[in-house]
């Protein structure tokens, strides 16, 4: 039921979403150059490594420089980018890997593999399912950049404090997702998004 949901909702989602979709493209390449899209391996269901999809919002070269985005400080970011982060827009490309089954709608977010070499045995439950676009955890770090932008060491916020408390949550949604916990989420995602009120960069 799940997958078919997956399915379902990201084929809408794609086509009624396609013209922005097209649209932030082009942004990008006038505004930054090539490429458009942004592609980092993730670790997905049962530990498997997978592509997953962003439009670009940093320079180009920009991951050699550290993974983490510490917010407003991180000059890394373009205009465009910084835009697109604070309305969350960049996740927009994920539809794709949700279509093609790396991804739910709703699930863990994907991290990258030297965070996951991190997880004890308990918080490596969050791979027996598929991650999400969003999570319980998205929610309550919705401004995770400008947390870890007031943190002395980001990198060491994010592994000792930040990682720990987003696989708790989502180890808990784990334990009792069903389609009407995903709708829920979905709901409040969108809402949080419509309500939030970006600063100018």
């Amino acid at each position: 039921m799940k997958r078919l949901f997956d399915i379902v909702f990201s084929t809408m989602a794609l086509i009624l979403l396609g013209p922005i979709i097209l649209l932030i493209c082009a942004l990008i390449l006038i505004k930054d150059g090539a490429p458009a899209f942004f592609r980092q391996q993730r670790i997905g269901k049962d530990g498997k490594p997978f592509m997953l999809v962003k439009f670009r919002t940093m320079r180009k070269d920009a991951e050699r420089m550290g993974r983490i985005s510490i917010g407003e400080r991180d000059p890394r970011v373009t205009d465009i980018g910084y835009w697109l982060r604070q309305r969350k827009l960049d996740e927009l490309p994920q539809l794709w890997n949700i279509w093609k089954g790396e991804m739910s709608i709703i699930g863990p977010r994907p991290e990258v593999a030297e965070y996951v070499a991190l997880y004890d045995d308990r918080q490596r439950a969050v791979l027996k399912v598929r991650p999400g676009l969003s999570d319980p955890a998205s929610l309550a770090y919705f401004d995770e950049s400008r947390i870890l932008a007031d943190a002395e060491d980001p990198h060491r916020a994010y592994i000792e404090e930040v990682m720990p408390a987003k696989l708790d949550m989502n180890l808990s949604y784990i334990d009792k997702a069903h389609l009407g916990t995903d709708l829920r989420i979905i709901a409040q995602t969108i809402a949080r998004i419509f309500s939030s009120n970006p600063s100018n960069p």
